[in-house]
């Protein structure tokens, strides 16, 4: 699980992401739960070609689904990495 792809998954594009990325310089990723900080940097900067500062990460459980009924379940858990960039640098998603 060293390659780039299989640990940056996603971009989070959420009314917060969008104001973090605005005001602080700072892009939400969904990343693998199993990535560290120094491997979630080095992704981003090979894909995304930027200069990575700082990653701040943060582990989601799922939450339980349909409590009443015998098939009860879970959404997928999931790791988001806040990844700030150098002053100068910016991500453009569209």
């Amino acid at each position: 699980m060293h390659e780039p792809f299989d640990i940056v998954r996603k971009v989070r594009l959420t009314e917060k992401a969008t104001l973090l990325s605005e005001t602080l310089n700072k892009y939400i990723f969904e990343v693998a739960p199993s990535a560290n900080k120094h491997q979630i940097k080095s992704a981003v900067e090979t894909l995304m070609k930027k200069k990575v500062i700082a990653v701040n990460t943060a582990n989601y459980f799922g939450k339980a689904r349909r409590k009443r009924r015998p098939d009860a379940g879970r959404t997928a858990s999931w790791k988001k990495a806040i990844v700030t960039l150098a002053p100068g640098e910016k991500i453009d998603f569209a």
